[in-house]
């Protein structure tokens, strides 16, 4: 998966984890943030779907990916059966 650092996703989870005003309760955020950082219609249903295999193939660097599902299924409970880490291996390992 090429990494494209000029990609809106990449500079939006950048600003994500820089400012708390924007991580907390980011799901209810995400119509807004994606209009300010100039997402694609692709980007952001990969960003609602938690698709981080599609955000991944967008172009989105891969160090963010794991965090995306933390970012819209939240962190509590980080341990491999958490929402975040079911998300990702949703996405990445089954493909869906």
């Amino acid at each position: 998966m090429p990494f494209d650092p000029d990609l809106p996703s990449n500079h939006l989870i950048y600003a994500i984890r820089a400012r708390r005003d924007l991580y907390e309760n980011f799901p209810a955020k995400l119509k807004a943030a994606a209009a300010e950082y100039g997402l694609s219609d692709e980007e952001v249903q990969a960003w609602r779907d938690v698709n981080v295999r599609r955000l991944g193939e967008l172009g989105v660097h891969p160090y963010f990916l794991p965090q995306i599902t933390r970012i819209m299924k939240g962190a509590a409970n980080n341990n491999s059966r958490s929402a975040a880490a079911q998300a990702y291996k949703r996405s990445m390992i089954d493909g869906q």
